[in-house]
């Protein structure tokens, strides 16, 4: 049910003998934030009073279009407020009968769409020749939200996870297991020994790549500490209207000079780390070309080599299983795995169709494809024959568009990869894919206490399981403390504490991720995430069970719920009945708004206003003990489909809800 259309169409109607455009103004409607206001709110009298030019005032306007209207079958008659608003309140037998028809429905009364275009969603996509890290957990968990909402909203979702299978990880891989590796040790635990083979290539290389920054780095501060001390003069110098402005371009100036500076230091401490450590300051020195070494040991790879595809055949399952024991471990499924390697033979193609089309150039020995709006050029094809990262996305595109008739093609990709997108939507145009809605879901990074990128002290990002691991424990002593377990009946066994622990562990992860607005960055705090009493996944799943137990201390299954409602029928006799309902019959709009928006920070909003209005009614509205049949069957029946709409929310958010906790 989605109220807001149901509206949206009586106002066209209407507005159809004052302008050509109904539907503009039509959907001028949003819910209010004050009950005092009604439910909804119309604001388009004051815009088309302006458009009519008819010499009425926004009220004016406002009394012909209410006159108009026909909302009597679910609406309080509409009152005119302030300069011309419409205040529309839902009339308590609609909202009863929609409580009636939601009751035991699992779709809580959410239409579905009918289509045959599917939406293809492009998330998670790690390198899977190393461990998964904090890093990927946005990706993972607002696409899989993204998918799970898109499906229960009726559209045929393809998800595909766009493995890095065949980069320059495997290239620091194979170049470890050659020159670090015991083939013995490796075979024998292959997923923990590969990882430490990446880790210490992967330190080398960012060691090398340090040292040769450092030049460009200190270049970078004197340029900064000139540009400090430019600004400082002008502001010394600046009219006093001008000083606001000047004063601020000291700031920046600052601001980028202690950048400058951290960016520095951060390569120094790499340096630092890398000489002094007694195993890897050997290495180092012997070593000394790692990095190109590396890149050719990629290019071998992608050449065909015999050697380098016989061991990239070797590691990749194992490297695999170990990201699919993450995934099985959040819940996340995907129904495609094509990774990089999988495009390869596609790309000599994709190359020769934009020479063809006039689309693509050589540059320096390189192939690239020159956009007037960008500019630098999209690199294609490097001079050493290399195809880069959006060769790949081109093949990628063009093959989803022919295998799998999309409407939309959603990346669920991080903001630093914006340009990159840019270039591609573009070049898809001119490269006949018109027809379908490309969209980068871009998103925020995860930052620390201390408000920079989540990191432990030697500087690497924090690995997932690890992150997993400490929100399950602390979870566990939340939830499953002494004093707590005491008031149990019957006593929870420890499998039952483990899987509460679990669901809310992981839950508390995913549901603060989402709370946030994809695109903004965010605090990670584990305390704050586990925590029974914040807009926290703990307190919905809580109040999931919390229903759950009235349920069972009222004896009654969902089913003799639905005959005593059928025998008693529905009556409100608290105001926090008919507000939980109302919240209640807004699901749909949530879900809505999460594909308008591809942000699933507003099923988390909806998700916590429930159940502070669940909460309200439960300290307002006695169920067991209700005056009447008919109260108590109300009442029942919104404890019912209360619990079912948290549970399903959370279910579309990846969280599992627990019978009690």
């Amino acid at each position: 049910m989605h109220v807001p259309h149901l509206l949206q169409q009586r106002f066209m109607d209407a507005l159809g003998e004052f302008t050509d455009q109904p539907e503009q103004y039509a959907a001028m409607i949003r819910a209010t934030s004050d009950p005092k206001h009604g439910d909804y709110q119309a604001n388009c009298a004051m815009p088309l009073a302006k458009r009519l030019d008819s010499g009425q005032n926004p009220r004016e306007v406002a009394a012909m279009l209410v006159a108009k209207l026909k909302l009597d079958d679910f609406c309080e008659p509409a009152e005119i407020a302030g300069p011309g608003f419409i205040n529309l309140k839902l009339n308590d037998s609609f909202l009863t009968d929609s409580l009636r028809e939601m009751l035991g429905d699992d779709r809580c009364g959410v239409h579905q769409v009918q289509t045959d275009k599917s939406i293809v969603i492009d998330f998670s996509s790690p390198n899977v020749a190393k461990p998964m890290h904090v890093g990927h957990i946005r990706s993972t968990v607002i696409g899989d939200s993204l998918a799970r909402t898109l499906r229960f909203l009726g559209y045929p979702v393809v998800t595909d996870n766009h493995l890095g299978d065949w980069g320059t990880q495997f290239g620091i891989i194979i170049y470890g297991y050659k020159h670090f590796g015991d083939p013995e040790v490796v075979e024998a635990n292959p997923v923990t020994e590969l990882a430490k083979l990446y880790r210490i290539v992967n330190q080398l290389v960012e060691y090398r790549k340090a040292i040769k920054s450092l030049p460009k780095l200190k270049l970078g501060i004197e340029d900064a500490k000139q540009s400090v001390s430019q600004a400082k003069t002008d502001a010394q110098n600046a009219e006093d209207k001008q000083l606001k402005k000047a004063s601020k371009a000291v700031a920046a100036a600052e601001r980028r000079l202690i950048v400058a500076q951290g960016n520095l230091t951060s390569a120094e401490e790499k340096i630092a780390t890398v000489e002094q450590d007694v195993d890897l300051g050997p290495k180092a020195e012997e070593h000394r070309t790692i990095d190109t070494d590396v890149l050719e040991e990629t290019a071998r790879l992608h050449r065909g080599d015999e050697e380098n595809m016989s061991l990239w055949n070797r590691f990749l399952p194992h490297c695999k299983d170990e990201i699919n024991r993450m995934y099985q471990r959040l819940d996340v499924q995907f129904d495609h795995t094509f990774g990089e390697s999988f495009y390869h033979p596609m790309l000599s193609k994709v190359t020769s169709k934009l020479e063809e089309l006039g689309l693509a150039s050589d540059s320096d020995g390189a192939l690239c494809v020159f956009l007037p709006e960008f500019d630098a050029p999209m690199i294609i094809r490097k001079q050493d024959g290399a195809y880069l990262y959006a060769t790949t996305d081109l093949a990628t595109l063009e093959y989803r568009f022919t295998e799998f008739n999309p409407s939309e093609i959603l990346y669920v990709v991080d903001s630093r990869q914006s340009e990159h997108f840019d270039k591609l939507f573009a070049v898809a145009d001119h490269f006949g894919l018109k027809d379908v809605k490309l969209v980068h879901v871009n998103f925020g990074t995860v930052l620390g206490e201390d408000g920079r990128p989540m990191k432990t002290r030697s500087g690497s990002l924090i690995g997932l399981e690890s992150l997993l691991n400490d929100a399950v424990d602390r979870a566990k002593q939340l939830v499953c403390n002494p004093e707590r377990l005491a008031t149990f009946d019957p006593p929870m066994t420890a499998d039952e504490q483990e899987n509460i622990a679990e669901a809310v562990g992981i839950g508390a992860i995913k549901f603060a991720d989402l709370s946030h607005h994809r695109t903004s960055d965010y605090r990670f705090n584990l305390d704050k995430m586990v925590d029974l009493e914040g807009n926290t996944s703990a307190y919905v799943q809580y109040s999931y069970a919390r229903m759950q137990k009235i349920l069972q201390n009222a004896n009654v299954t969902e089913e003799q719920v639905a005959d005593m409602v059928t025998k008693h029928g529905l009556e409100f006799t608290h105001a926090a009945e008919r507000n939980l309902v109302l919240q209640l019959v807004k699901f749909e709009e949530a879900l809505t708004t999460v594909h308008n928006d591809y942000a699933p920070n507003h099923l988390v909003d909806y998700l916590l206003k429930t159940a502070k209005a669940y909460s309200r009614f439960n300290q307002c509205c006695h169920v067991l003990k209700a005056e009447t049949d008919a109260i108590r069957s109300t009442r029942l029946a919104i404890v019912v489909h209360c619990k079912q709409t948290l549970g399903k929310g959370l279910n579309l958010l990846g969280i599992d809800v627990v019978p009690r906790m």
